[in-house]
């Protein structure tokens, strides 16, 4: 599907409790940087997830397939001035993300179904999506909501990020409608994830420690559950 590239990361996610929540943050505050693009240290994501009529995005999640992908296209803070287009690639443990800009206006074509303007696309990203689209018949399948505090510490190249309030469409695909209904997922989850470079320092080991083990939970494979 696809080679290991040099600018893969590592990753991994924890789902933690709302006290270790509190206890991360407060650590992380102390030692790391609020992401520059946060309003009062969060902001919202709304994605819409892609898939195969099979649902082989959704399978391969679940049974934990090494080399996979996924496409989605997201926007912030209802700002849909800024969308893009990403592709999440793993590997033996590791993932990379590639990303094109959309318009407000190319976003809602896709969602439709109006895909030839697609192939003459400037932007690789997006004639790999039409590809798919025509061959794999990848289409929208569910809106993903949910509010994220991030933050960064730049030994390591480290991102880590609080994900809470996650959100599903119910198989709802009207991605720039702001007032599209979404309901809580099941337990309320918030997820941990810490992303890094060649190394991890050991001041973020020690700040994101938890009782949890790591976890492969996906928001879109939990969202999906309401299927």
């Amino acid at each position: 599907m696809f080679s290991i590239r040099s600018d893969m990361r590592h990753e991994i996610k924890h789902r933690i409790s709302r006290l270790d929540m509190l206890c991360i943050r407060q650590r992380l505050l102390a030692i790391a940087e609020s992401d520059s693009h946060a309003t009062n240290g969060r902001y919202r994501i709304r994605s819409l997830y892609f898939d195969t009529p099979d649902d082989r995005a959704l399978k391969e999640k679940i049974d934990g397939v090494d080399r996979r992908e996924k496409f989605r296209i997201r926007y912030y803070d209802d700002d849909l001035s800024f969308i893009r287009l990403e592709k999440k690639s793993k590997q033996n443990g590791l993932g990379t993300k590639d990303n094109a800009r959309l318009s407000a206006e190319e976003a809602q074509r896709i969602v439709d179904g109006d895909l030839l303007w697609m192939e003459e696309s400037d932007q690789p990203l997006i004639r790999e999506l039409f590809i798919k689209m025509k061959d794999q018949l990848l289409r929208p399948k569910t809106i993903v909501d949910y509010e994220r505090e991030p933050f960064t510490y730049p030994p390591g190249n480290v991102r880590v990020t609080l994900d809470f309030n996650i959100r599903t469409g119910l198989m709802c695909t009207d991605f720039l409608n702001r007032d599209v209904p979404t309901v809580p997922v099941n337990e309320d989850p918030i997820i941990l994830e810490v992303k890094w470079d060649e190394y991890l320092p050991e001041i973020i080991r020690y700040a994101v420690q938890t009782n949890v083990r790591e976890c492969a939970y996906s928001k879109y494979a939990e969202c999906r559950m309401f299927d």
